[in-house]
């Protein structure tokens, strides 16, 4: 049966030495040695790859992120259109592997990748009847994004690469306008962001166009867009792969394209926001206020947590975990000697000024040398709690001046997965007040290691599964582990300190009221007050932070959940295997499990590690020397 292209070539696979696994049929002989046909998990991955290339040809960026030249001259389009045809392609897709393999005669770790080809389209058609809800220019939106996507992804080792930037760079025009059309579409169906993302999207666009050469005066300082292009065409020319006469061409083109349609997109845009702000609520409102917006934050948390669970369950658990947290925040209180209540010490960590760094470009430094002080302390242990570690490295350092907001949370952007770029964790640092000491070590270990970063370039770097596994995101595996990273790191030696230990109490309750406060606004219409009191009621987040954080609850509803939910699914997942296992039972091979298959939902998490408690089961059973 002539399935797929690449197949045909390969419907055999020609083994010089060793056995054929014993799953295969061996075939005949030839001179290269024996043939068999290859199973048909082989054919699967075979074929997922062709499919996952196909994927790739909708998202030039991405390509550029993986760090892929193809269609390096190229920005996404981010029409409706396109949208359109994606999830056709995908329904096409997922339709010919249903017809052409066989389930049953798939290994497990087939069967995975399988079903999650499968849940992908289901996310995307759950998705789809909201395609124009989600709010596009609001903080951290495309006007900030494409020029950070620029200066981070857009690599220039040779001149061709200086004259895809120049493409690009020529394209952004076009896909804010695009994307200005669909938020025009959505004002007019009556979708509109609350008042505090046009004030941010406005304040960003002002300091991407901010500085030379947007304005007259060439005493201004370079804008960030204009600094990256120069600092790319002098590498060149430092490395001899430029001369300057072709150098000084580049930069007036750059400069004609910055000045010229850049800067019309971003004004238009500015112009627009500036117009349409009038009609957004004088108070932000959840999604209830949308059209039909309880079934799309229904389609959210389901999205987010990859769990059926209801926004009243969410808002439950949530709770419960809220209680808990602050009877154990209590005990590490006990242990700073702290004479008074719980509420007066989180007023004391949240104000008092020995717990925050200047705000000075040295108070940043000391901030930034603190995170690599922990990072450095938790990688020497990773190995005793890991198998498989990362090979890709990790850098902290601050966002880009232009897309910086005070208290806005700190991220992880991964690296390229073949180590040209290392993965970064960033933080915003224009106001040092929202950065408590007492948070460094259990962020760092979140962000970094072994959170995200660990977790990311581990899979990023898996070579025996279809390559849309090493890059398949859901929220609540990618988030749920970062959490369950923190609670792992006590367990690693971390947060001998007791206030960086309450820290870590601080980092998990926040998390714990983000399912009462997302479920609140989005499901029970709290008001953005409500919930900053609620907040500030049950955590020493500073105040700044906390306000911060509501805002992107309101801009991101069901997101906020994601963490503590699968955060609670590995820790129970842990829970079962130790139980089951006893005395059996080694950390190290779990961690394995869990990270070796990829950021699977939750349900498929859980499989996952059975089959691995089954498979340990039957192992020392059959042991002689487990029945001594």
């Amino acid at each position: 049966m002539a399935r797929f292209s690449s197949v045909l070539l390969w419907s055999t696979l020609l083994v010089a030495c060793g056995d054929a696994p014993t799953n295969s049929p061996v075939g005949t002989t030839s001179e290269f040695g024996p043939v068999r046909e290859m199973t048909e998990t082989e054919l699967l991955n075979i074929w997922l790859d062709e499919q996952y290339e196909q994927q790739l040809d909708f998202s030039p960026q991405t390509r550029s992120i993986l760090g892929d030249k193809t269609d390096y001259d190229q920005l996404n389009d981010v029409t409706f259109g396109a949208q359109k045809r994606r999830l056709d392609w995908r329904r096409q897709s997922v339709a010919i592997m249903r017809s052409e393999f066989d389930y049953q005669a798939l290994d497990d770790d087939g069967k995975l990748s399988f079903d999650m080809w499968e849940y992908a389209l289901k996310q995307e058609e759950s998705a789809d009847p909201y395609h124009n809800y989600g709010y596009i220019f609001g903080r951290g939106g495309p006007h900030a994004s494409l020029p950070s996507f620029m200066i981070s992804f857009h690599r220039v080792d040779e001149e061709a690469d200086l004259e895809a930037y120049l493409s690009r760079l020529a394209q952004i025009d076009r896909v804010l306008g695009d994307l200005l059309d669909l938020s025009k579409e959505q004002a007019v169906a009556g979708i509109r962001q609350p008042r505090f993302n046009y004030e941010f999207a406005l304040e960003e666009i002002n300091r991407v166009t901010a500085g030379v050469p947007f304005n007259s005066s060439d005493s201004s300082p370079n804008s960030p867009i204009w600094e990256d292009f120069q600092g790319k065409v002098n590498q060149l020319v430092r490395t001899s792969k430029l001369d300057e006469e072709s150098a000084q061409t580049y930069l007036v083109r750059a400069r004609e394209i910055l000045s010229g349609e850049f800067l019309a997109a971003y004004e238009e845009l500015r112009a627009w926001l500036e117009q349409d702000i009038a009609f957004a609520a004088d108070q932000p409102q959840g999604v209830w206020a949308l059209p039909d917006g309880d079934n799309y934050y229904n389609q959210r948390i389901s999205q987010m947590t990859t769990l059926d669970l209801t926004a009243d369950e969410i808002h439950s658990i949530g709770l419960a975990e809220v209680d808990r947290l602050l009877s154990e925040m209590e005990s590490v209180k006990q242990q700073t000697d702290f004479e008074g209540s719980l509420q007066e010490f989180f007023l004391f960590v949240r104000e008092d000024e020995q717990f925050y760094f200047p705000n000075t470009e040295e108070g940043r430094q000391e901030y930034l040398e603190a995170n690599n002080e922990y990072l450095d302390f938790i990688f020497e242990r990773l190995p005793d709690y890991f198998g498989r570690l990362p090979r890709a490295s990790l850098v902290v350092k601050r966002v880009e001046s232009f897309r910086e907001q005070p208290g806005a949370a700190q991220h992880y952007r991964q690296g390229a997965p073949d180590g040209s770029r290392p993965g970064v964790f960033y933080s915003h640092m224009s106001d040092m007040s929202t950065l408590a000491k007492w948070q460094i070590e259990d962020i760092a270990y979140h962000e970094g290691n072994p959170g995200h970063h660990m977790q990311i370039s581990i899979q990023q770097e898996l070579a025996d599964v279809p390559r849309f596994r090493t890059q398949y995101r859901t929220t609540a595996y990618t988030e749920g582990w970062g959490l369950y990273s923190e609670w792992l790191a006590k367990e690693m030696g971390g947060f001998q300190d007791p206030y960086s230990d309450f820290g870590r109490l601080a980092g998990e309750i926040w998390r714990a009221v983000r399912l009462v406060v997302d479920t609140g606004i989005h499901a029970k219409r709290w008001s953005e007050e409500r919930a900053v009191q609620y907040f500030l009621d049950n955590s020493p987040i500073p105040e700044g932070a906390v306000r911060s954080e509501v805002k992107r609850y309101f801009s991101t509803p069901g997101q906020a959940t994601a963490y503590k939910i699968g955060m609670l699914n590995f820790q129970q997942a842990r829970t079962r295997a130790e139980t089951a296992l006893g005395a059996g039972f080694d950390v190290r091979a779990f961690h394995d499990t869990v990270l070796s298959a990829g950021a699977v939902p939750m349900p498929m998490m859980h499989a996952r590690v059975e089959r691995w408690i089954e498979g340990q089961l039957a192992t020392s059973s059959v042991d002689p020397l487990g029945s001594l």
